[in-house]
């Protein structure tokens, strides 16, 4: 996964979404790097897409950024989702919709990323229905240059799938575990970006 750029409220809001989604996919794969960290650090705090709603919980995750060290940080990601065997918290969407990894909800994801011409790069140790590659799939879905593909219609039907079902019952684990303290402010951001994605995609139906 690449660092994005933190957004700004400069952007327009299709590339905002899109840098949003790119920032969770960085922050929930992998611990993230000194740069990106100071990108945080050094964010504004207003809302980072189009609507008031985020700002506050934009603000607790740059606030977050800014209280801990990256030590810290990387620790923090490795105690909770890392370490050998069953991790803390699981990032994967079979988890929480069927209770095992690698169940039917990975078989109906592989066939939708198909349809969409997608495929898991071999080098990804994740299968598919990790946060971090669903956020990156929602990224190219609005911000990729192929509109048969990157529109609207699409970035519906794989949110409400793939997406929408189970995130907030991951941000409910991270922000109820204990050792959670940016992750929380993380999993707070999300759930509220996660809202107001649904309630967007609500308005087209």
């Amino acid at each position: 996964m690449n660092d994005p750029i933190p957004v700004s409220s400069a952007l327009d809001e299709e590339t905002a979404r899109a840098e949003v989604y790119g920032l969770l996919a960085a922050l929930y794969y992998a611990p993230p790097s000194a740069e990106l960290m100071a990108h945080l650090r050094v964010a504004v705090t207003e809302a980072p897409a189009a609507g008031g709603f985020l700002e506050e919980p934009w603000r607790e995750l740059v606030a977050a950024a800014r209280a801990q060290d990256d030590a810290s940080v990387v620790s923090e990601y490795d105690d909770l989702f890392g370490g050998v065997g069953k991790p803390e918290v699981a990032l994967f969407g079979s988890f929480y919709l069927s209770g095992f990894l690698n169940e039917k909800p990975l078989a109906q994801l592989r066939g939708d990323l198909a349809a969409l011409g997608l495929a898991r790069d071999e080098r990804m140790p994740e299968t598919e229905d990790h946060i971090a590659y669903l956020c990156e799939v929602m990224r190219f879905l609005i911000a990729g240059d192929d509109v048969a593909v990157s529109n609207l219609s699409q970035q519906q039907k794989f949110f409400s799938a793939h997406l929408q079902p189970w995130v907030n019952d991951l941000t409910d684990t991270i922000a109820a575990h204990p050792k959670a303290r940016f992750y929380a402010a993380l999993a707070g951001f999300t759930r509220a970006f996660v809202s107001v994605e649904t309630q967007g995609f609500d308005l087209l139906a």
